[in-house]
């Protein structure tokens, strides 16, 4: 039984199937559920990284999509639901910054990020796989 459930989301079908089994192992576990999602700037042009107001606007729209995800988790029945929105690398983000921060006992996790490129599994599903310092649970 886990106590604190951290699961990271974004736009892929594998993500959407990460969060579904999270809210309802968290719901079943009465678990703490934390939602994260990582504003990746390798994802932006050079004239956009540098853009404050691109950012910022790119993280408000992040933030919304987050608290989306967190009032589906609450209308589910998961009492206790925060959420993470945080710019860099995701699976550095998640394992070197947030889990130590916030202390969750599983990850939660799709096998492909929004990129739908396969090969994006080796760097941040098994990033996370391998250097977290608990449990993860890899969704496909």
């Amino acid at each position: 039984e886990f106590k604190h459930i951290l699961v990271g989301v974004d736009d892929s079908e594998d993500a959407q199937l990460a969060f579904r089994y999270a809210i309802n192992r968290a719901k079943t576990d009465h678990a703490k559920l934390t939602i994260v999602s990582i504003l990746e700037q390798d994802n932006m042009n050079v004239y956009e990284a540098m853009s404050k107001d691109f950012i910022h606007g790119q993280r408000a729209d992040l933030e919304e999509h987050v608290q989306k995800y967190a009032k589906l988790a609450k209308q589910f029945g998961v009492t206790d639901v925060t959420t993470v929105v945080d710019e860099g690398d995701p699976g550095e983000m998640i394992v070197n910054d947030i889990i130590p921060a916030i202390k969750p006992d599983l990850l939660v996790i799709g096998s492909i990020s929004k990129r739908g490129v396969r090969k994006y599994f080796g760097s941040q599903a098994a990033y996370m796989a391998k250097h977290s310092p608990i449990s993860v649970l890899v969704i496909r």
